[in-house]
């Protein structure tokens, strides 16, 4: 769902009723590019989030916000700070119909005089942005994001600058109504499909809205603007109209979509989205309130995403070059396999050198260890026969050795290579920072990762356990990280319990709970499901997963975190999926 002008329309009426009068007393700035006003109202305190995220721009009043602030304020939080901390909000409007929302601030500046300051927030994906501007100027105190002419020739964005609005777009503004006459020349011109052509010649209205228009009104989506009829342009410029003269009356109705099936969230809105007949539709009693659960799991993914990612790319080029080792080992392997060719020459050099003269640079000789089938072996003519049959020897030595060390190497760099794909599935798999600091502190532990101070040891995972309900009423136990894994197979589970993980494949160690009890064939599919879905083959299908009791599974000495071995095992296979994984029960996470 596109933050769209509709929602923002809607936002901003729902926000200058709750924030007008009202005064800014903290200024906050968590994230680069997102700030936090702690607002006191007559009732309470409120906290609204401002956030310019490529990803995931948005603002609104958040009831469930919990971030640690850095140490040392950015500069535009102190420019805020200075500017409209303990300020007076006296205005949140829209601009136009854009995706622009403008909250004036009156406070007093250095002289005690009452100024007016602007905050502009533009929602425009990856141009999103956080401006404040003085109201009499119209001059730029500063950005989140300041935007040079290198970045941009179109529009900067420049403390001393003048602000200036994004450049228009040329479409009808639906506040001043849609002309059908209007429409149908823009349709006529259009090489466009209609929900498209919708899309580009109405502003503030999302593919979302647009789809939903046509839907409402049985029009097919496939069918050209061009070849619409009067009727249904007519009807399309009525729909519109009725849309926004709802919104017009504050008659709104904050709403999200979820997909049960698979328990995701597909959409949000503020009016009333019939196309997903199939899924389940929550209303929700303001529209801050959507914005926040909606945007609540997706920001927070994003925000590790960005975080780890110099994590990543170092263990993602450790990774690539330890196969790239593994690679050249095994085929230096597969030479040294021929070792037996050289032992086998050397001795039949030694058996026949009654034959062979110096001089001679190759033999064709019995080979007595092949039915005497006739061998041709090379000589160098510089040798002796006793000099030549040693040279075989020494080969033969050399590669039985290489053998020998490669096959070792090359068993210590696999199990590297799982033990740095279990990391990065670890990484994908994060919720939080905390289950990423704890990554983190592995690897500087495991020296991959350099510090000035290697962090403390503790066996116990701070973090939570994925935890699951069987058909049958046993726990399910998932680790997400080695820390976890390691904890969860070899302290938390008892040797009675079953113990799952996919075969061969980087992924999460899985228990069931049974204590002592027989576990059903259908609690077996359901944990290997879990097995697969948390794994490197979540997207594959007949996913092979073994299990067996845990006292089958131990760790060798010396063994990495979360790496174990076992036997007596079983092999289910499985497809994971979301609509798989939805079925069975969520428990609420645990860190024991």
């Amino acid at each position: 769902m596109a933050f769209d002008g509709i929602v923002l329309n809607a936002l901003s009426r729902e926000l200058k009723k709750t924030l007008v009068g009202t005064k800014i007393d903290k200024v906050y700035q968590p994230e680069k590019d997102e700030i936090c006003l702690k607002i006191r109202t007559r009732e309470s305190n409120i906290k609204l989030v401002i956030s310019s995220s490529a990803s995931n721009p948005r603002v609104y009043i958040a009831k469930d916000y919990e971030k640690s602030n850095p140490k040392k304020a950015p500069v535009f939080c102190m420019t805020l700070r200075k500017y409209i901390q303990n300020g007076v909000i006296t205005d949140v409007e829209q601009i136009g119909f854009e995706r622009i929302m403008r909250i004036s601030v009156e406070s007093y500046d250095e002289l005690r005089e009452k100024t007016t300051k602007y905050l502009y927030i533009e929602i425009m994906g990856k141009h999103s942005n956080i401006i404040l501007v003085s109201k009499n100027e119209r001059k730029i105190l500063d950005s989140i994001k300041r935007i040079p002419l290198s970045v941009s020739r179109v529009r900067q964005i420049l403390p001393g600058m003048e602000y200036e609005l994004p450049p228009g777009q040329d479409k009808i503004n639906p506040l001043e109504g849609i002309d059908v006459d209007e429409l149908t020349r823009r349709f006529e011109k259009s090489q466009q499909k209609i929900n498209k052509a919708i899309l580009s010649n109405i502003l503030g209205v999302s593919p979302l809205i647009s789809n939903e228009i046509c839907y409402r009104l049985g029009i097919d989506v496939d069918l050209f603007a061009k070849d619409a009829y009067l009727y249904d342009v007519k009807r399309i410029a009525d729909e519109v109209n009725g849309i926004f003269s709802k919104l017009d009356n504050d008659d709104v109705y904050p709403n999200m979509v979820i997909d049960t099936s698979r328990n995701k969230i597909v959409e949000f809105g503020v009016i009333e989205l019939s196309q997903y007949k199939d899924c389940e539709v929550k209303s929700f009693d303001s529209i801050s309130e959507v914005i926040e659960n909606y945007y609540i799991s997706k920001d927070k993914k994003e925000r590790i995403s960005q975080k780890s990612l110099n994590l990543r790319k170092n263990i993602s080029i450790k990774l690539e070059r330890l196969n790239n080792k593994i690679k050249k080992q095994m085929e230096e392997l597969r030479e040294s396999e021929k070792a037996e060719e050289f032992k086998i020459k050397g001795e039949l050099i030694t058996s026949y050198i009654y034959m062979i003269k110096q001089g001679m640079e190759s033999v064709s000789l019995c080979n007595f260890y092949d039915d005497n089938n006739e061998v041709n072996v090379q000589l160098q003519k510089n040798l002796t026969p006793s000099e030549n049959a040693q040279k075989y020897f020494k080969k033969y030595n050399k590669l039985k050795k290489a053998n020998e060390e490669l096959t070792k190497f090359i068993s210590e760099n696999t199990e590297e290579a799982e033990y740095l794909e279990n990391i990065l599935l670890a990484i994908e798999n994060c919720e939080n920072e905390v289950e990423l600091k704890e990554i983190r502190e592995e690897l500087i532990r495991e020296g991959y990762v350099r510090a000035y101070k290697i962090p403390k040891k503790n066996v116990k995972p701070v973090t939570e356990f994925k935890k699951y309900l069987s058909s049958n009423g046993n726990l399910i136990i998932v680790g997400k990280n080695n820390k976890q894994n390691d904890y969860l197979t070899l302290r938390l589970a008892d040797n009675e319990d079953l113990w799952f993980h996919t075969k061969d494949i980087p992924g999460s160690h899985v228990v069931i709970k049974s204590a002592g009890k027989k576990v059903g064939e259908e609690e077996i599919f359901e944990a290997a499901l879990l097995a697969a879905f948390f794994s490197k083959a979540r997207l594959s299908s007949k996913v092979p997963v073994d299990y067996t009791l845990k006292k089958n599974v131990r760790k060798p000495s010396g063994a990495k975190p979360g790496l174990v071995i076992y036997d007596n095992n079983r092999t289910v296979y499985v497809t994971p999926s979301d609509e798989a994984i939805a079925k069975i029960r969520v428990l609420q996470d645990d860190k024991s």
